[in-house]
């Protein structure tokens, strides 16, 4: 066999053009044939529509290029202008140039403020009203209540600014529970000092008409005198302390004076009617209303100097008739002056001086020694009362002659008990002596 040619393949197709033209083809290999030749013409015809296209539209750019000024903002119409470049469509630019990424609409399009349909699935009827935000603060519980008041009255008793607790209070939502602050006040300061009953009775008179009224008073204190009975197992004057609150109340128009009349005749409990009795008697007192202001006393720091020394006097003349230690450490801390306490060593240890005997030299030093070990006074008021008495002692040596033998003796026995320190015993200013010499010398005074 011999390889065919390339010119042999020419050749068979020549042969097969030939019975083409004599009309040897079936009918079927003819139709599909003459299918073929109009698919052929339809590409031809694409192929030239499309090189035609291309043509007119790269004389367009580039005649465009030649006419348009760069710095123009026409120039970029090349770049930027949304015509189809594929020769389909209209020429015109998507959704009339306003569409696109991001793009609210055409340029210069000013939106009507639309009517809300009532047909619209969406539509909320109550959403259409002009609407107000505003923070919303929940009510306190009764647990909450006590674990939120607690910390802001301690803090108070530190501090004593009424006006900082009217605008905490007022950032709180008490809801019906408003009058427990008043009653919460209260049974802490049973429990605490009488500066504590003093602060709270104020705290109760300013926030009465501003954040409590008078009807929350009166709650809180009917609730006060119902719970007497538990309150009498913590502080067993309470009846005689509710008393006076309720008294003092009164006095500063935040109870109504009527409160006391509302319980005439229809009181059971003991305690609760003691209470009472006790406001009672203190608004009853002549011109007592007028005074009730200082039914807690003064506050230490608030006591004028002349009071507190009148009463660390009081104090020590009482405790040298009877003796009695606890008492007169009760008393010293009921004062609340622990910065003013060298003005008790003082005291102490000049009536020491006056006094005769050993008596009282003996018990002042049990006096002092028994605060020093329980801390009542500190080791710095303890050295300030000692010097002030020794910057003083030539003074004190003009009315008692003996002063300086006396002072060094007390020095001497507070040293031994540890009471001060071997510093300040040796800081003790002493007398110089005249000596004599012997009656030989015919009585000359030596120098």
């Amino acid at each position: 066999q011999q390889k065919k040619t390339p010119t042999d393949f020419g050749v068979l197709s020549l042969d097969l053009n030939e019975l083409e033209v004599n009309g040897n083809w079936t009918p079927q290999e003819k139709a599909l044939h003459e299918a073929r030749l109009k698919a052929k013409a339809k590409r031809r015809l694409r192929k030239s529509s499309s090189r035609d296209s291309n043509r007119e539209s790269f004389s367009d750019s580039v005649s465009g290029e030649l006419s348009t000024d760069p710095h123009s903002p026409k120039g970029k119409n090349a770049v930027n202008d949304r015509k189809s470049r594929t020769g389909k469509g209209r020429g015109l630019p998507k959704k009339g140039g306003a569409g696109g990424k991001g793009v609210w609409g055409a340029a210069g399009m000013v939106y009507e403020v639309e009517e809300p349909d009532a047909k619209d699935p969406n539509y909320d009827e109550s959403s259409q009203v002009n609407t107000v935000y505003a923070t919303v603060v929940p009510e306190l519980d009764e647990r909450e209540l006590e674990k939120t008041i607690n910390p802001i009255v301690q803090e108070y008793f530190e501090h004593g600014d009424t006006k900082e607790v009217e605008m905490l209070l007022k950032e709180l939502n008490l809801g019906h529970h408003k009058y427990e602050f008043s009653s919460l006040a209260v049974s802490l300061s049973l429990e605490g000092k009488a500066s504590h009953r003093e602060l709270t009775s104020r705290l109760l008179s300013d926030l009465s008409g501003k954040v409590l009224s008078e009807k929350d008073m009166s709650r809180a204190f009917d609730k006060m005198l119902k719970e007497l009975p538990d309150l009498i197992l913590d502080t067993p004057e309470a009846p005689q302390m509710l008393g006076q609150f309720i008294a003092r109340a009164i006095a500063d128009h935040a109870l109504p004076m009527s409160f006391l009349d509302c319980y005439k005749g229809k009181v059971d409990c003991d305690h609760a009617r003691a209470a009472l009795d006790r406001a009672s008697v203190l608004l009853s007192m002549k011109r007592k209303i007028m005074r009730l202001d200082n039914v807690w006393g003064v506050g230490g720091g608030q006591r004028p100097v002349k009071h507190l020394i009148k009463e660390m006097n009081l104090l020590l003349k009482e405790y040298l008739v009877s003796g009695e230690l606890s008492e007169a450490e009760h008393c010293l801390r009921d004062l609340e002056v622990p910065h003013f306490h060298h003005e008790l060593v003082y005291e102490a240890v000049v009536m020491v001086l006056e006094s005769t005997g050993d008596i009282a030299l003996q018990m002042m030093v049990k006096l002092l020694k028994a605060f020093w070990q329980t801390g009542l006074i500190t080791l710095d008021q303890m050295n300030r009362g000692f010097q002030r008495v020794y910057d003083e002692l030539p003074e004190i040596n003009l009315d008692v002659p003996h002063a300086h033998s006396i002072m060094e003796t007390f020095v001497d026995l507070c040293y031994q008990e540890s009471v001060i320190t071997k510093q300040l015993r040796d800081s003790c200013p002493t007398r110089g002596r005249k000596r004599f010499v012997s009656e030989g010398d015919g009585g000359i005074v030596k120098s």
